[in-house]
């Protein structure tokens, strides 16, 4: 039976969600096919070379322990370390540079800009978000008057994202295992971000989400598509989140849920047999 270091930082407190309570199932299912042991983020590196894959769940935003997360990423390279999700990805595990690059790509995802410069790239709007690059989670995020922007933003050294603030009618998730969709989930409360409810995507509703998950490629691995349906009913993009995505595995019918959890596993033994 192969062995999986199982990332996770179970005493992490995210907003309307409790990883610890995911992860605790997620990790009493998966030892069905596999010996698995929890470890926390910051102490993979004495134990990474005496499992056969490490897998990067639920550990939290990066940005706090940035310098453990890439001092692991160099060491997942230098080591030969396999990993799950594969570190080839282009999108949230390196940080919020792609929403610029698919910004000026002419996806469809929130206008995002880091230099004031390119500000005709935005939506005129009344509000704006702001935001650090490296943060997740909301961290650091500040609404402002475009006044408030050119005043307070300093976009040199492009640490800052700046996107118009959608008024949008609701958030939805689009959840993929490798390039396989599985289900997707809904706020209809946009105040409630994390009360969610099953949603029964169109063909155009993910044709939206697979052309994101054909652009970022990973070899294997879970992603979450985050969008928003702006007033004129168009999605657009608003995360890909292809670290460690947040599943809602205990808000699933049982049937989806199991559904899931074994098209993880043959995840799971791909990345290994790779």
């Amino acid at each position: 039976m192969k062995t999986i270091l199982f990332i996770t930082d179970l005493y992490y407190e995210a907003k309307g969600r409790n990883y610890y309570e995911e992860d605790l199932f997620l990790t009493s299912r998966l030892r069905e096919d596999f010996k698995l042991v929890i470890c926390h983020p910051k102490d993979t590196e004495n134990f990474e070379k005496a499992f056969d894959l490490i897998v990067f769940r639920n550990a939290g935003p990066v940005a706090n322990f940035k310098d453990k997360y890439q001092e692991f990423r160099k060491r997942i390279v230098s080591n030969n370390l396999k990993t799950y999700n594969s570190f080839n990805g282009k999108a949230d595990m390196n940080g919020k540079q792609y929403l610029i690059d698919l910004t000026n790509e002419n996806f469809p995802v929130i206008p995002t800009i880091d230099s004031l410069n390119s500000f005709e790239k935005l939506l005129n709007v009344d509000t704006y978000v702001v935001k650090p690059k490296d943060g997740a989670d909301s961290i650091g995020m500040e609404f402002l008057s475009k006044n408030e922007v050119f005043e307070q933003v300093n976009s040199t050294n492009k640490d800052t994202l700046i996107q118009p603030l959608i008024n949008f009618e609701y958030e939805v998730s689009f959840y993929f295992i490798d390039k396989q969709f599985q289900y997707a989930l809904y706020a209809p409360d946009k105040s409630k971000r994390w009360e969610l409810k099953e949603y029964i995507p169109t063909e155009k509703d993910l044709a939206f989400a697979q052309c994101f998950i054909e652009w970022n490629n990973l070899h294997w691995g879970i992603q979450r598509v985050d969008a928003c349906r702006n007033e004129n009913g168009e999605l657009l993009l608003v995360e890909l989140e292809d670290l460690n995505p947040y599943l809602s595995l205990l808000e699933l019918n049982s049937e989806t849920c199991n559904t899931f959890i074994e098209a993880l596993k043959k995840s799971l033994h791909k990345a290994l047999e790779a």
